[in-house]
């Protein structure tokens, strides 16, 4: 028998039932964030600028963290999923702007391909309620 709860949080995409999966998961002070892109109806949010996409991308994540009751300084650890490492300082300022301060754990690959052409990054990551780095 489980000892915390569960929170599955939607992002309202067509693929959360098909696929079976969540936006996000809270269970119990945890959070984990799926892989997270810019893909709207019309195409990659951000076209072909890997560093628009990630601004998309984390605005997506920070109202998936803000559901579960989290925060982006409860945030330690992230993984950015990149289709040409090229853009890795880009994205890394990006996330930069996000994390500063917070400095969670951080992965940054270089990938084939994502789920579709023009999404050029990836981003996934955990939160721990309560996490956020203390002031001292």
């Amino acid at each position: 028998m489980s000892t915390y709860s569960r929170q599955n949080i939607s992002s309202g995409s067509a693929w959360e039932p098909v696929v079976g999966y969540s936006r996000a998961v809270r269970a119990g002070d945890f959070v984990f964030v799926s892989g997270t892109t810019s893909s709207s109806p019309d195409g990659a949010v951000g076209g072909a600028d890997a560093a628009a996409q990630a601004r998309e991308i984390f605005t997506r994540i920070g109202a998936a963290l803000e559901q579960a009751g989290a925060t982006f300084g409860d945030v330690v650890r992230t993984r950015v999923y990149l289709t040409s490492i090229a853009d890795f300082d880009t994205v890394g300022a990006v996330h930069g702007e996000i994390f500063g301060e917070i400095r969670p754990s951080l992965v940054a690959v270089e990938v084939g391909a994502l789920a579709a052409p023009d999404l050029l990054v990836e981003i996934e990551l955990d939160a721990i309620i309560g996490a956020a780095p203390s002031a001292a």
